[in-house]
């Protein structure tokens, strides 16, 4: 998502004087409205607002792949021109809204305009802050790379009308185009050594392969043209899929073989020899870049090892406390293997997984109502990863919906190796991907309309992620963990994230190798070893991005706690949780001061 991640935070001491007219829990409409503001207020108001709304259709015009998620429609005939020569030419972007940004004087702007302006400097300077990283260059990964741009683009446009299948028969035929150029962005980082390690990426040939047919009406990218709306007629039908079977056959599937051709005989061959970030040129500043946009924290790489590891030895104690309780006789890594081995933990059909998912899912929406004051209206559906996807992809994803597109969000889980699907790991891994997790967040922050879009389909990955591992700790609070292995299910995804702060910044700051990496998560964690093979494998293709979640979880967890302590028998969960989630997803320093102000706001009732 080309919304900035955040980076660096601490933002000007100015959001300690947001007015008192931003009362957290209320809409923000009355703060955003200038009818009683002086004509100045107004005037700053209004050309805050211009500005945003300028970003927004700059975004929507030069990312439409993006858009196209968000039910924008205006690009869905094209690709994001990923050519040398536009990623320059957007990098000039924030340049310019920072220019026009400090020409609007936020002594004049209160509330949610006070906020919004500050977030959308802090994006800004950390867009520009990044800007000296060719991170362009990492346009390749086993688990979001442009071998899956295409199928994950066919589903989420629309086919409704005669001209999106034409918008989408232009995407098809243009589709060689867009990998020329990413072939083009990885061919410069080889030669300037900003290139991905080969061995997280040895399963792409593969994964390519996958989807490539010998008939062409076999491919899921066909899928559109098998069942089209009566409201289109019979010649057009007849007309579209013969022009689709042709840019699929003849277009597509060349194209993905040439770049296949290219990853297997060019690329992995001239991978880096060594893992981790530091390794790349000026590699040790950009993963402390990393760790900073990822966790919105002043936090150093070894001082967030240090906490990880402080972490995993308080969680292995919990976990050493559950097998106690449970009844069994031996050690921690004996009842592992019984974990491991024992058939009740499993299933042995993918449906049955689903629908496993799916039954946990509904009794979480019966427990919401008791943690939140506001739902949202967007809908969730729980399905599988493609094959072709499945083997390399963790255990489950959350990807989006839309009301604009009329999309829902989709729980999406792994059903490949159900031998390393273990049921009591299932309550936690709902919470977490669905709700309270990260449908209901991202969705809530998406009907927040009073505030600007760019806030309502902000992603903090410390907020965002640090929230949904907040959600599974939920679990006993709605009656989940019931069983001794069901709560071990819970304590092994908590200390699946914080072995992450350990060994992500194990392998990128301080030189430890990948099977380092997978020996200390095998030896704390309990995951299968296939899941930790995957698990690394993504550390090492996406440096920083798994130190958001625990770092944002104890934030979260340590104003709770704090709430809980000063509010006594007037804290209420459910106001709380609408405190932190109705100002869409924030910078951990800024959520902090928001739960101050609301906790005083408290006591003042």
């Amino acid at each position: 998502m080309p919304v900035s991640a955040a980076r660096r935070v601490m933002l000007s001491m100015a959001i300690f004087a947001l007015t008192s007219s931003l009362l957290l829990g209320q809409k923000p409409a009355a703060e955003n409205s200038t009818a009683e503001k002086p004509a100045t207020m107004q005037t700053a108001t209004a050309k805050l607002h211009a500005l945003f709304e300028e970003d927004w259709q700059w975004r929507m015009d030069n990312y439409p792949t993006w858009a196209t998620a968000l039910g924008d429609k205006r690009g869905n005939d094209r690709w994001t021109d990923m050519s040398r020569e536009a990623i320059e030419l957007r990098k000039k972007h924030p340049h310019e809204l920072l220019e026009k940004l400090k020409a609007i004087d936020s002594s004049q702007l209160s509330g949610q305009d006070l906020l919004s302006y500050e977030l959308f400097e802090y994006e800004l300077n950390n867009d520009i802050a990044g800007e000296k990283f060719p991170s362009e260059l990492f346009a390749l990964d086993q688990l979001d790379g442009p071998q899956f741009r295409l199928p994950q683009t066919a589903e989420q446009m629309p086919f409704d009308t005669v001209e999106d299948y034409e918008n989408y028969l232009a995407r098809l035929n243009s589709y060689p185009k867009f990998l020329d150029q990413i072939t083009a962005l990885l061919r410069e980082g080889i030669e300037t050594r900003w290139v991905q390690p080969p061995g997280p990426l040895a399963s792409i040939p593969k994964q390519i392969g996958g989807q490539l047919k010998a008939d062409a009406t076999d491919s899921p990218l066909y899928k559109p043209f098998a069942d089209f709306p009566e409201s289109i007629s019979a010649a057009d039908q007849q007309r579209l899929r013969k022009l689709g079977q042709q840019a699929i056959a003849q277009q597509v599937f060349p194209a993905m073989l040439k770049f296949k051709t290219f990853v297997e005989d060019d690329y992995l061959p001239n991978g880096a020899d060594v893992i981790g970030a530091a390794a790349l040129p000026n590699g040790r500043a950009y993963y402390a870049y990393k760790a900073r946009s990822s966790t919105t924290t002043d936090l150093t790489p070894q001082e967030i090892h240090e906490i990880g590891l402080s972490e995993v030895k308080r969680i292995r104690g919990e976990m050493e406390k559950v097998i106690r309780e449970s009844g069994f006789q031996g050690t921690f890594a004996e009842f592992i293997q019984f974990l491991k081995s024992d058939p009740q933990f499993y299933y042995t059909e993918a449906d049955d997984l689903l629908r496993g998912y799916r039954d946990i899912a509904k009794r979480v929406d019966a427990q919401l109502p008791k943690l939140f004051v506001t739902l949202p209206r967007l809908p969730y559906g729980v399905r599988a990863f493609p094959d072709y996807e499945a083997p390399n992809q963790t255990s489950a994803r959350y990807y989006p919906g839309s009301i604009e597109a009329a999309r829902a969000g989709y729980f999406v889980a792994n059903t490949y190796a159900l031998d390393s699907r273990p049921k009591y790991e299932m309550e936690s891994l709902t919470l977490h991907e669905a709700v309270p997790g990260h449908h209901l967040q991202i969705a809530r922050a998406q009907e927040l309309s009073d505030l600007p879009r760019f806030r309502r389909h902000g992603h903090y990955t410390a907020f965002v992620e640090g929230w949904a591992l907040y959600a599974e700790s939920l679990g006993e609070e709605m009656d989940f963990y019931q069983t001794p292995y069901d709560k071990f299910g819970q304590l092994t995804f908590e200390m699946w994230r914080a072995c992450r702060l350990v060994v992500d910044t194990g392998m990128h700051n301080m030189g430890w190798s990948r099977q380092q990496a997978i020996t200390f998560f095998q030896e704390n964690s309990g995951k299968s070893p296939l899941e930790v093979a995957v698990e690394i494998d993504r550390y090492i293709v996406w440096p920083g991005q798994a130190l958001a979640y625990k770092i944002g979880e104890l934030q979260i967890k340590k104003l709770r706690a704090k709430a809980e302590q000063e509010l006594g028998d007037d804290f209420d969960i459910r106001q709380f949780h609408n405190a932190v989630l109705d100002n869409g997803a924030l910078p951990l320093p800024i959520l902090e001061r928001v739960i101050d102000r609301w906790i005083a706001e408290q006591k003042s009732k």
